[in-house]
């Protein structure tokens, strides 16, 4: 292990930067701009540096990690600042620093007002998401949680479109009834193991042992999967999510799809299943349930809307839902498929926002009924429209396409039922997504607003998009092999901790 505290650098850099960027702000919004975009480039590069370090995973005091870092913080309560990185971490760290340099690229001139102090609360953002993907102490973890909902509450709020107030209320009240009853949850692990061992702690490898009667532990992961299934989010507990798309600026729709959502997926993967695994089976068959019914809910939804936004954004929700069917069959295919389509879909469904953020800003509306015709008039903008489209289908060759495979052939080899409804889920998502194609790109021109193509500024953008979906759907043997360890120890532990434990019931 490093003696340089680089996970916590890692961690706490953007939030450095953030706050430079709030006392430049006001006086000189040009270099708050530059100082933001900077930040992230810095904080990309040192994630980017976590590959070339060679790391393999080592068992250490909190676990087996690539990475670990472990220091005590209140030890009368048993809290420790615990750190630890695995594959799935160093992927979603590599997504959270690649967000956010698009969200700041994107921002450049859409974002007039409070300039210091919106890249605050963008950077703020970002060190929140990266603590939460590597806190290995559950209080830890825990405040992560919390504290990410006040930068997007005021993202939203604040520069979001003309019903803003109401999507960031509904969005905090949302997530705070989850998020406290898993407070209540976790107060009551905590209790539990220092009763059974005399160690107070909130170490989740420790927790991990924690022995529960069925009736408490089902409770128990009831409260974790509440938090868990707002944020990812499952229906019926995403309605919050749309107005919240609707609303947000561009910038924050790329947090909330790219990040925010993964990381209800990220908490019921890494700390759901593992600790309380009898609950986590028996809850597998309502979960299918509930992701294909998502899956066919959202496409009967998405087809009905008139706002393109609102269409990606039920689009976000389908996506997710095919995931949760993935962990819930429970095998390394669909498992890995799942996690590996966390990334997919932050990046492809982030590209489709910055498309509509891009119209957005030339039309002032999002309704197909002011759009059509925009190959003809915006013919760069509409390759890459096309291309984004095509990769959120799922079409081979793009990056969602890897991860959907994964799943559909897991399925079918677990549950061949499962795997045809999920098929069939697929279809419709194409369906309406050929849908908003054909309205936003072709036939008559609909709207009076002059545009403009694409500039350099968006090109990059843009480019900076395609070029992970074509890596990820052309190699994506690296990013697998990163998610072969944390999938094979997950089944392992989740398979020991079953048997520790059955004879309770």
């Amino acid at each position: 292990m490093l003696q340089i505290p680089l996970l916590t650098i890692i961690i706490f850099f953007p939030l450095a930067g953030g706050f430079i960027a709030l006392a430049t702000g006001r006086e000189h919004p040009l270099l708050c701009r530059w100082i933001s975009l900077s930040t992230t480039l810095v904080e990309f590069s040192l994630v980017s540096s976590l590959f070339f370090l060679h790391l393999t995973p080592q068992a250490g005091p909190t676990g087996i990690w690539l990475l670990a870092e472990d220091y005590a913080w209140i030890p009368s309560l048993g809290v420790r600042y615990s750190l630890g990185l695995d594959g799935l971490s160093l992927l979603l760290l590599l997504l959270t620093a690649f967000i956010n340099i698009l969200c700041i690229l994107i921002s450049w001139r859409a974002i007039t007002d409070k300039i210091g102090s919106f890249h605050f609360f963008l950077l703020f953002l970002e060190s929140s998401v990266m603590g939460l993907f590597m806190a290995t102490d559950l209080l830890l973890f825990y405040l992560f949680w919390e504290i990410q909902i006040i930068p997007m509450f005021f993202l939203i709020g604040i520069w979001g479109h003309e019903d803003r107030v109401h999507a960031a209320v509904k969005f905090v009240l949302f997530t705070l009834c989850g998020s406290l009853l898993m407070l209540i949850a976790l107060i009551a692990i905590y209790v539990m193991h220092g009763q059974q061992t005399g160690v107070y702690t909130f170490a989740y490898n420790q927790l991990l042992n924690t022995r529960f009667g069925p009736t408490t532990e089902m409770l128990l992961y009831a409260a974790f999967m509440l938090a868990f299934a707002i944020k990812i989010p499952i229906v019926p507990l995403h309605t919050w999510l749309p107005d919240a798309h609707t609303q947000a600026p561009t910038a924050g729709s790329l947090d909330l799809a790219g990040l925010l959502l993964k990381t209800g997926f990220y908490g019921f993967f890494r700390f759901a299943v593992p600790l309380f695994p009898l609950a986590a089976l028996s809850s597998m068959p309502v979960l299918i349930v509930l992701g294909l019914g998502g899956m066919f809910y959202t496409s009967w939804i998405a087809l009905a809307q008139t706002d393109i936004k609102r269409l990606v954004a039920y689009s976000s929700i389908g996506h997710m839902a095919l995931m949760v069917v993935g962990i819930a069959v429970w095998n390394f295919l669909t498992l890995s498929g799942s996690l590996l389509q966390m990334i997919n879909h932050g990046i492809s469904t982030s590209a489709l926002f910055v498309m509509v953020g891009m119209i957005g800003e030339r039309t002032d509306s999002r309704e197909f009924a002011d759009l059509g015709g925009l190959w003809t008039k915006m013919p760069v903008y509409s390759v890459f429209f096309l291309f984004f489209a095509l990769a959120a289908m799922g079409l081979p060759g793009l990056n969602n396409f890897v991860g959907e495979i994964l799943i559909l052939v897991g399925l079918f080899k677990a549950r061949p039922v499962v795997g045809i409804l999920g098929f069939g889920g697929l279809i419709f998502t194409v369906i309406y997504i050929l849908r908003m194609v054909k309205d936003a790109l072709f036939g008559e021109r609909k709207g009076e607003h002059v545009l403009w193509d694409v500039n350099a500024r968006e090109v990059v953008i843009l480019l900076m998009m395609a070029a992970p979906i074509l890596f990820i759907g052309l190699h994506p043997g690296p990013a697998l092999e990163l998610l072969d360890q944390p999938v094979q120890h997950l089944l392992t532990q989740f398979s020991e901790n079953i048997i520790r434990k059955a004879p309770l019931i």
